[in-house]
């Protein structure tokens, strides 16, 4: 790596083989790359220490099918807030026993109890400050233990460079909070999610068929609307990112 990459960018994991990444090669190789082959270069680059991180959300499955096509298994990372919804629950077993997924579940150390006995309906104040540690509680503070005690060096997500303003400014590679984050589906469109399930006959979620283009928790998502869609009916239209792809 030269001395002109950024200082942070040197102090990101290194490899199975122990060599330090050059970013910008790295991404120019990636756009070369179907997102099944970018999963399988996430595997290869950094074998265990390479994770996927799901919601188990709308179009989740996608990713999850992919990776199961892979030769090696790749243990897959949930974030379970506790307020999930009923039919995403039922979902996950379904995937998990569909593509034989091993999932490692990272909740808060805090139950929702606690959590609200101590700081109240954090989603119901209309305060971003309250989402933002709302958030920080259930989602971020639990996928950072969970990369810490399973010493993930790389994770991959299912965003995609439409869903928001933020994701619309993110590379198929990028460093958030000191690791890799590999964005296989980045340049994919809702049409390309939709046939792709088609395709492979992979079941949709159960709120699919219900208006959802997105859902996380219960308490901050909706389906789309005349006025509203994607990732503007979450969070009651205060925010459209929860954190874990903020550096």
């Amino acid at each position: 790596m030269s001395t002109s990459k950024n200082i942070q960018q040197k102090q990101l994991p290194l490899t199975s083989r122990g060599e330090s990444l050059d970013l910008e090669v790295t991404r120019d190789y990636l756009t070369t790359l179907t997102p099944q082959e970018r999963l399988n270069w996430g595997l290869r680059t950094f074998e265990d220490k390479f994770t996927l991180t799901t919601s188990f959300g709308i179009q989740s499955a996608v990713s999850l099918h992919m990776l199961s096509q892979l030769q090696e298994k790749v243990q897959v990372i949930w974030i379970d807030t506790g307020y999930l919804p009923l039919e995403t629950y039922q979902y996950a077993e379904t995937l998990c026993e569909l593509f034989s997924v091993s999932v490692w579940i990272a909740q808060s150390s805090i139950s929702p109890g606690r959590m609200e006995a101590l700081y109240g309906r954090l989603w119901e104040t209309g305060s971003i400050e309250d989402l933002e540690k709302y958030h920080q509680i259930r989602k971020v503070e639990p996928l950072e233990n969970a990369f810490e005690m399973n010493s993930v060096s790389c994770w991959a997500s299912g965003v995609r460079g439409n869903q928001t303003d933020h994701r619309s400014s993110m590379s198929a590679l990028d460093s958030i909070r000191g690791r890799w984050s590999l964005r296989p589906l980045l340049n994919w469109t809702k049409k390309d999610i939709f046939y792709y399930m088609k395709e492979y006959n992979i079941p949709q979620h159960p709120l699919f068929d219900k208006g959802y283009s997105t859902v996380g928790d219960w308490h901050s998502s909706a389906p789309d609307g005349q006025e509203i869609s994607g990732r503007s009916t979450r969070f009651g239209g205060l925010k459209q990112e929860c954190g874990i792809h903020i550096t």
